[in-house]
């Protein structure tokens, strides 16, 4: 259950179905963890109206009130059947820095747009070469380099876990306090949902960091420090490269407008997209609400004008096929004017949807054709 009042303070509440013993509540204010919780009554009443409908066979999906807004949220069936109250309120705390950065102010997307969040390297064909080599020795299929919670590159097997693996493995790293490295235990929503596998993590550089997926072998010892050196400390200078691709995701130096000031690329195919607000340095707005700005408009766009995933057109029962559906639109902040307000666009091309957020001066005739030859520009890299 969520709570979110006038001040801004987002609760994440987790109930016992069954019982209505609180597991858990997380909280967040102003995009950062807060110490403010919900209140026991609070909680009591809540539990009581879910009770209430589920005895009348009614489901409590969300409950408003002029500033508040509550949300039931449905778990997985293992937290309905609970045996040990207390074990489980323990093992959830392993969940509280992924919780917790799904309620901040994350600088990913992925959340949203159920695409994993990567980043593209200068150095991407050496980086791939060593990663492929690297699992091979370690003797896992399931290899990703990441940055800050972006893949920068990742083996066909790792590609191939569904979502929503793909997006939490990396954004599950980059919410961890930094550590050197980690046997993690995780469990994989749709590929093993009962049975844990290990998580390895290797630390190359800080914030980038050696992902490994599998089972009782290979032991951390055997990775650290042999096939770790082995492997890449000849490719210090590349790693190093990949520090600042972090919030930037495009290469330094990768020609772009300069009325652009935040874009969002997504392969809808391959379920991967390209975020970032901070192209070409400081402008104003700010980049958390240029985050802000695009995730919004990513949200308009998906629900009303774009479907989530292109298909050809369906036909009716009359055998009529639906109207052609639209290929870009545009929002504008402000007044037309240029000069003022900010301007919001979205294109799509076959697989490819890009979302650009472009400052005042940006005249709103040239739109599609700047975010167009955006598009071609960014295609080869996703």
């Amino acid at each position: 259950m969520g709570e979110e009042g006038t001040g801004g303070t987002v609760h994440l509440l987790c109930l016992a179905a069954s019982s209505g013993v609180p597991l858990f509540c997380r909280s967040s204010r102003g995009g950062a963890p807060a110490r403010q919780q919900l209140p026991f009554s609070v909680i009591g009443s809540l539990n009581g109206v879910h009770m209430f409908g589920q005895n009348l066979e009614v489901q409590l999906s969300s409950a408003r009130t002029e500033n508040t807004t509550v949300v039931l949220l449905v778990g997985l069936e293992e937290l309905t059947n609970i045996r040990n109250v207390e074990r489980l309120k323990k093992d959830l705390r392993a969940s509280y820095c992924l919780i917790d950065s799904f309620l901040g102010d994350s600088e990913l997307i992925g959340d949203l747009t159920q695409c994993v969040d990567c980043v593209i390297s200068p150095e991407g064909s050496l980086l791939q070469e060593a990663l492929s080599g690297f699992a091979e020795a370690a003797g896992t299929a399931f290899v990703s380099l990441v940055v800050s919670g972006r893949v920068v590159a990742a083996t066909e097997g790792w590609w191939r876990l569904g979502t929503p693996e793909a997006v939490l493995l990396p954004w599950l790293v980059g919410s961890l306090p930094p550590q050197t490295a980690r046997d993690y235990p995780v469990y994989l929503p749709h590929g093993s949902p009962t049975v844990p596998h290990r998580l390895l993590t290797l630390t190359l550089l800080p914030s980038l960091e050696l992902c490994l997926l599998c089972g009782p072998s290979p032991p951390l010892s055997q990775l650290y420090p042999q096939l770790l050196e082995r492997w890449w400390q000849p490719l210090l200078d590349p790693l190093r490269a990949c520090l600042p691709l972090g919030p930037r995701a495009l290469p330094s130096g990768f020609p772009l407008h300069t009325d652009i000031l935040g874009l969002l690329l997504l392969h809808l195919e391959l379920k991967r997209c390209l975020f970032t607000v901070e192209p070409l340095g400081d402008k104003e707005p700010s980049p958390e609400q240029r985050r802000r700005l695009l995730r919004n408009f990513y949200t308009l766009v998906t629900s009303t004008h774009f479907p989530p995933e292109p298909g050809p057109p369906e036909k009716t029962e009359d055998e009529v096929y639906q109207a052609q559906l639209p290929r870009a639109c545009y929002l504008v902040l402000g007044t037309e004017e240029p000069g003022t307000g900010v301007r919001l666009v979205a294109l799509q091309l076959g697989l490819r949807r890009l979302l650009l957020l472009l400052s005042p001066q940006s005249p709103t005739h040239g739109l599609r054709s700047l975010a167009t030859h955006t598009l071609h520009a960014l295609t080869p890299l996703l």
